[in-house]
């Protein structure tokens, strides 16, 4: 059985394509089924976990299966004349995960399949998109306005998970499409897949002929993308809940400044604690020392510092804050001009001397080491 008949024998529309020229009251509705053990942990997902990654309103009582998972085949890359011809959306059901796909088999069945989309959306509260901030979103909503329909249905708080996994993984991978997530992050490359460049030709050639197995292998790839986005975004749920497993240090850091910028201060702190144990270590260190600071936890901050030189971690700079806190906060010039020296003596060793800005911040230091010499005698003049 090819995968025209599977999507027949679950989609319950049967049939062949309707003849050209031939009226349409509906457009073709597929249906997909995968069963539960292949989305671990998605019935677990929380609001919380959600809002730990997602500056989204979010409901309080959320129920993973109220999550919409939605994806568009589009005949081009932007434009007023692009149409998405085919909108898959899956969501979880009591027994595993649904997708439907909505399918233009011409023109005139866009306002069938848009009708199809927005009462779709309707019975969900959260939608998850890659990418359809910038895509899928307003290519939908300028689609429903020309065909003089409601947008109001996309009104949802938005996951886009692009967004997301950009500020988790982007400094390790680079690139952070879905297809290298899915093989990097999941550990499940794709086979035999259709490049997304080819499936607006596909889809007119389509048109051309009305030969439906022409576009078996951009529904197999739309039910793909659906599908990844759950994983992903409860693969992505379980490492934010337990930063603990994460193995490699660049994302455990890009976490932490993740969770900083939506002011979940203890969980970034937790992600810099750990990242400090890998090759990000020097960048976790001042991460979590400015992050007291800010807070105004001088001591903390101080006492991070302190490790950080022990660990001869983050080249010059723990010394200069340790020097500024000196001078600034307790007064004390002595030790600050102290820590001053170290920070030059620091500054001279070779491994530090590829920096463009040595030379500045030689400069900057040769300054705060000449004040400090002042304030110290002026303040023994003073005592005199």
């Amino acid at each position: 059985m090819n995968l025209r008949d599977k999507l027949r024998a679950v989609g319950g529309t049967g049939g062949s394509p309707r003849p050209a020229g031939e009226a349409s009251t509906d457009c073709r509705h597929f249906a997909v089924y995968r069963p539960a053990e292949e989305f671990p942990g998605a019935y677990d997902l929380s609001a919380e976990t959600l809002r730990m990654m997602s500056d989204r309103e979010l409901p309080e009582d959320l129920d993973p299966r109220r999550i919409l998972y939605l994806d568009t085949e589009t005949t081009g890359l932007g434009g007023s004349g692009t149409v998405a011809f085919l909108v898959g959306m899956g969501f979880l059901g009591d027994n595993g995960f649904e997708v439907h796909q909505f399918l233009m088999r011409d023109y005139p069945e866009e306002p069938y399949l848009l009708k199809h989309v927005a009462a779709g959306l309707g019975k969900f509260d959260v939608l998850c998109t890659f990418n359809g901030t910038t895509f899928d979103v307003p290519l939908l909503e300028s689609r429903l306005l020309m065909n003089r329909m409601d947008r109001s249905c996309l009104d949802l708080p938005h996951l886009d998970l692009l967004h997301m996994c950009r500020r988790l993984w982007k400094l390790r991978l680079g690139r952070c499409n879905l297809g290298r997530l899915e093989e990097v992050i999941l550990g499940k490359p794709r086979v035999d897949d259709l490049p997304g460049s080819e499936v607006p030709q596909r889809y007119f050639t389509y048109l051309k002929t009305k030969r439906m197995e022409l576009l078996e292998d951009i529904l197999k790839h739309n039910a793909q993308d659906i599908a990844s986005l759950c994983v992903l975004l409860n693969h992505m749920a379980d490492l934010y809940r337990h930063p603990e497993k994460i193995r490699f240090s660049e994302d455990v850091y890009s976490m932490g400044r993740a969770l900083e910028k939506l002011e979940r201060t203890e969980d970034a702190r937790r992600c810099y604690r750990l990242a400090r144990r890998g090759r990000m270590g020097d960048l976790a260190g001042s991460a979590l020392a400015v992050s007291y600071r800010r807070t105004g936890e001088r001591e903390e901050a101080v006492r991070v510092w302190q490790e950080m030189v022990r660990e001869r971690r983050g080249g010059i700079e723990p010394y200069v804050e340790l020097a500024k806190y000196e001078e600034h906060v307790r007064r004390n010039y002595p030790a600050a001009l102290e820590w001053t020296e170290q920070a030059m003596i620091r500054l001279s060793e070779p491994s530090l001397r590829a920096d463009g800005t040595v030379q500045q911040v030689q400069n900057e230091l040769q300054y705060r080491y000449q004040r400090l010499k002042r304030r110290i005698k002026e303040k023994e003049q003073d005592g005199t």
